[in-house]
């Protein structure tokens, strides 16, 4: 198993339109080999963003990667982009494999 995770902090006031975004784009993952399962996550509120968390499950690290460069990842990352000020930095992709 292979987990990847993206961190966002998202600034006060634009949760909900992250959040739409993120339910109505069409992330091709189902055609993809390997992929398992995502979630998006909804983390604490800090003084000025809420942090969430893309979480997706692959059956092996190379499927992951197989992904972010396939046809698929292209399309799904060339959907619509939150407005301006939603981010407040560039994500945190995080890595995990099983160890037992």
């Amino acid at each position: 198993m292979f987990i990847a995770m993206n961190r966002f902090k998202i600034a006060l006031g634009f949760e909900a339109g992250f959040e739409k975004i993120w339910r109505e784009r069409d992330s091709y993952l189902n055609d993809v080999e390997g992929f398992q399962s995502f979630s998006l996550l909804k983390g604490p509120e800090a003084d000025d963003h809420v942090l969430y968390a893309s979480h997706t499950i692959w059956a092996s690290r190379e499927a992951f990667t197989a992904w972010t460069e396939s046809t698929s990842f292209r399309k799904a990352h060339a959907q619509a982009s939150a407005p301006k000020g939603t981010y407040l930095a560039h994500p945190n992709l995080e890595t995990f494999e099983k160890v037992v």
